[in-house]
């Protein structure tokens, strides 16, 4: 549950600085190097390990790097992306599904994010902490502009 409208919300996930500010889990930054928000379009993100000790990055030792695309956008109910890692190592071939749900909720929204295609090479468990860190700082990004 966010505390701002659901068009605030998409906002935030179709804005280049925002997604940048909101996006990297607890642990990482991030370094968004192209972005074209529209159907077909998307971005390339770098994510950085602060401390790379025992999390070894996809892309390099300390490095994640994910080209997304916009496969749908729904104002402001949806936004699907398909995001594929960059990596060497066939665990993280493939293409990841994400669904982020919007719903109005009272003065807020509940936001739902769904995967699927998850390369096996993604602990389920620390996926699902990444997902649950990023949500929390996309409420804090957009109850702060709110």
């Amino acid at each position: 549950m966010i505390a701002a409208a659901p068009a605030v919300v998409y906002e935030a996930l179709l804005d280049r600085g925002a997604v940048e500010a909101w996006l990297p889990p607890e642990g990482m930054r991030g370094r968004i190097e192209r972005w074209d928000p529209r159907p077909g379009g998307g971005f390339r993100m770098a994510l950085t390990y602060l401390d790379p000790t025992g999390e070894p990055g996809k892309t390099s030792d300390a490095t994640d790097v994910v080209d997304i695309t916009f496969a749908e956008l729904v104002r402001p109910e949806r936004v699907v992306q398909t995001a594929v890692f960059q990596a060497d190592d066939p665990a993280y071939a493939g293409t990841m599904a994400m669904t982020w749900h919007l719903a109005p909720n009272g003065d807020g929204t509940d936001v739902t994010v769904t995967a699927t295609g998850v390369p096996p090479g993604i602990d389920q468990a620390a996926h699902e902490a990444g997902i649950t860190s990023s949500l929390a700082n996309l409420a804090s990004y957009v109850e702060a502009v709110t």
